[in-house]
């Protein structure tokens, strides 16, 4: 098996990204981002001063945590039947004071479409949530539409589906298409001085 070949990401690379991408989304009209901790973070916030219109108040961002834990079939190790999702954050919907995303245009983001499992889990469970609350409040004929944004899609199989229509109708944006190599974001690194350096040195800056 060939070595797979790590590639740097710069901040500046990152800002230039988000702000290649506000294009695309704009059109969508956001009314609230939620980002995927803690790849999401930094793209949401970058990306909400591209989206901002002047005279216009700030896009709200709301953050949501997820983590991933293999399961294990077996005693051994190596035999291992999926990837369960687990909630580490989530969103507050015990009153109409913390989020409302009924009749919302959301914006869901993340660093990194990697197997598609944690988005695929943030998108069902952000729509039932949706439906519930919707049918809870009697606001069922108030449209509320999700897309996607992630600074990078890698290009291999997935372990999980997107909605047609998120992917059929343009609501879905990967700044950059890469091979399935290892994606190093400044925000993970100790040294942001050598981590830019070989940013720079792979065009990535």
């Amino acid at each position: 098996m060939s070595e797979v070949e790590k590639k740097y990401i710069s901040y500046n690379h990152v800002h230039k990204l988000c702000q290649e991408a506000a294009i695309t989304i704009k059109e969508f009209k956001p009314d609230l981002m939620i980002a995927i901790g803690g790849g999401g973070f930094i793209p949401a916030r970058i990306l909400r001063t591209f989206l901002k219109t002047p005279g216009s108040k700030n896009i709200p961002i709301q953050a949501i945590g997820l983590s991933l834990y293999e399961e294990i079939s077996s005693d051994t190790i190596e035999e291992k039947t999926g990837v369960e999702v687990v909630r580490t954050q989530w969103l507050d919907f015990s009153n109409a004071h913390t989020v409302d995303l009924i009749g919302k245009n959301i914006v869901i983001v993340d660093e990194v479409d990697d197997t598609r499992t944690t988005l695929h889990y943030a998108v069902s469970e952000l729509e039932k949530d949706v439906r519930e609350q919707a049918e809870k409040l009697g606001r069922q004929d108030e449209v509320t539409n999700f897309s996607i944004f992630v600074l990078h899609n890698k290009d291999k199989p997935k372990n999980a589906e997107l909605p047609d229509h998120i992917m059929n109708t343009g609501r879905y944006v990967a700044a950059r298409t890469v091979p399935d190599d290892w994606i190093a974001y400044p925000w993970e690194c100790v040294d942001i001085e050598e981590h830019t350096t070989n940013a720079i040195a792979q065009g990535y800056n």
